[in-house]
């Protein structure tokens, strides 16, 4: 190894994403490693972690393997060093924008969820703090 790329085991502890996960990725054709030693092992470089990352923050938001296979899509072709014409440009910033606007939606939904569970949390912990009642009471709900 060269000191520019990374076996997968480094590459799993780094994006904290399983050997398969990775591997699924790979079959997948999120991402291709960039180099394979001379004993066949995976190398990655540090592209391919970006690109992991990128993945592991779309997952928890629902985005499906093609949303994310098209918005790396997207982000390869305006990080190429090809000359895009102004309309290519602009369509692939628009389809960034869209992902961009999905994810700040899909992020306050899981804030609402958040916010239910820690009510329901608080409302269980206040259960198990509240001193016991008599046995003459009625039962008392949640």
């Amino acid at each position: 190894m060269d000191g520019k790329h990374m076996q997968i085991g480094e590459v799993a502890a780094r994006t904290e994403l399983s050997l398969r996960t990775i591997r699924h990725y790979e079959e997948t054709g999120l991402v291709v490693p960039s180099a394979r030693s001379q004993g066949g092992f995976r190398l990655y470089a540090e592209a391919d972690v970006a690109r992991l990352m990128v993945i592991r923050r779309m997952k928890p938001l629902g985005f499906t393997l093609d949303q994310m296979r098209d918005l790396l899509d997207a982000i390869d072709r305006l990080d190429s060093d090809a000359d895009l014409g102004a309309g290519e440009r602009d369509a692939l910033l628009e389809r960034v924008r869209d992902y961009e606007r999905t994810a700040v939606e899909q992020v306050e939904r899981l804030r609402v969820q958040l916010s239910r569970a820690e009510d329901f949390a608080a409302t269980l912990r206040r259960r198990l703090e509240a001193p016991e009642p008599s046995r003459t009471s009625g039962s008392q709900g949640l």
